[in-house]
């Protein structure tokens, strides 16, 4: 059962839903990724996608040591249903000494307990639902990423008002204190915008800022 790698990039407990699309997702972007489940049938069906599959029924420290987990470099425990094992699977990755963990969380209370071990800690349900929310909200926001505080990036449709114009004529900076991040133009995406490029139908403009300084500047580009 022991893994033969000396380092992987990624380590994956627990393959619900969650688990597996993101197993799924980083392998298919190239990553190196483990993968430990008590699920036989889940771990054939994902065995020929991730570099390494385990079957695990118990998760016990001895038993993650077995498989080489704390040889990941980020392991992220998707089991946060189950609240006890979450918190004990979290505790035994932590103590191996694995330099980054994520742990899902379905409670407030399930994540401070995850953060105060140690474990930077997700709520999956709650954030794509805010993620959701704000993008009903902000009409003309693609996309929509809270960081921390009130701090927002958001990806913004650039509408009629905006056609033609350059990024020095919009100085999003200056009228609502936003800064261009980054400019989309088809499938190409460039983070080096220069202040003379002009804005054409079918861009996107990425702004990172507070909510509601986006918001005064879909006010005012609405067509």
């Amino acid at each position: 059962m022991k893994s033969n790698r000396s380092s992987i990039e990624f380590g994956i407990i627990g393959l619900g839903r969650f688990g597996y699309a993101l197993a799924e997702t980083l392998a298919s972007a190239g990553k190196e990724v483990m993968v430990i489940d008590n699920n036989e049938d889940t771990i054939k069906q994902i065995r020929g996608i991730v570099q390494e599959a385990f079957v695990a029924g118990a998760l016990t420290q001895e038993v993650l040591e077995e498989t080489g987990i704390q040889n990941c470099e980020t392991v992220v425990v998707c089991i946060g249903e189950k609240v006890d094992t979450s918190i004990l699977t979290t505790l035994h990755v932590i103590n191996m000494g694995v330099p980054r963990v994520i742990a899902k969380a379905f409670s407030s209370d399930q994540g401070k307990v995850l953060e105060k071990l140690g474990a930077e800690v997700i709520y999956p349900e709650r954030d794509m639902a805010i993620r959701l929310a704000n993008r009903l909200v902000y009409s003309k926001a693609l996309d929509f990423i809270e960081l921390n505080g009130d701090i927002t990036v958001s990806e913004i449709q650039v509408t009629e008002k905006l056609i033609g114009k350059t990024i020095t004529d919009i100085d999003v900076r200056k009228n609502f204190n936003l800064n261009i991040i980054a400019l989309e133009h088809g499938n190409i995406t460039t983070i080096e915008v220069s202040p003379d490029t002009d804005l054409k139908e079918g861009d996107a403009i990425v702004v990172i800022g507070r909510k509601d300084q986006i918001a005064k500047f879909e006010a005012h580009i609405a067509y």
